[in-house]
């Protein structure tokens, strides 16, 4: 199975430097181009880690990630747009058509051969029906994709701020968190790190950020 694929297609320029600038000019008297000179890297490493676990994440809003994601499942992207802090466009089944459509297979699935061909049998029926709808029937895309399946492959491109991609990093990466988004969250968090370690190094669940707050639905993962 081929995993998700995740693209950092822009981001806020000199992100450190505008985070702590815009975090300084909170706590000084200074006029704000005094509050933006630039400090060495230590300083500023130290400042934004004590805004992290200040908890002072205002900050961090004013830096955005855009990313475009695709080979994900539409089941997949529904958990994505439950985060409200962000934009999203995703490619449309109104004006797409889906004939043919590509769909993600879980792992769990895969390695089951029988549940395997049950499987690819049901998706090449509804591509059956799908296609019959629209090709011999007449029926418009955006009613025809009523009978697609949560499977069927999507592309989005989504814009994020620093804070939002905290709370994202904190709940889906996450090892209760279901597979394909947890694997979309891992590769958005390389991108970012990439770019922004000074921003996201402390980044990631509850329990390297803090402590677990799963309950008795812990992982353990840090034998709690």
């Amino acid at each position: 199975m081929e995993k998700p694929k995740v693209i950092l297609l822009s981001s806020t320029p000199h992100s450190e430097w505008v985070v702590s600038g815009a975090a300084h000019l909170c706590y000084s008297p200074n006029d704000i181009e005094t509050s933006f000179l630039k400090k060495d890297k230590k300083q500023r490493q130290l400042f934004i880690r004590k805004l992290f676990d200040m908890g002072h994440e205002s900050p961090f809003e004013h830096i955005n990630y855009t990313f475009g994601i695709e080979g994900i499942s539409r089941a997949c992207s529904h958990q994505l747009v439950r985060h409200r802090i962000a934009s999203y466009s995703q490619q449309s089944q109104r004006y797409v058509n889906e004939n043919n459509y590509d769909y993600i297979i879980p792992p769990n699935i895969e390695a089951n051969e029988e549940a395997m061909n049950k499987y690819k049998e049901v998706m090449n029926y509804i591509n059956e029906i799908y296609n019959t709808l629209v090709t011999d029937m007449g029926i418009l895309e955006e009613d025809a994709r009523y009978v697609l399946p949560n499977a069927t492959e999507t592309k989005i491109v989504v814009t994020m701020n620093a804070r939002s991609l905290f709370n994202f990093f904190n709940l889906r990466l996450c090892n209760r968190a279901q597979w394909e988004i947890r694997e979309v969250a891992k590769q958005m968090k390389d991108k970012v790190m990439n770019t922004s370690y000074e921003i996201f190094e402390s980044a990631g669940p509850s329990c390297v950020t803090g402590e677990c707050k799963e309950g008795e639905k812990s992982c353990k993962i840090r034998g709690d």
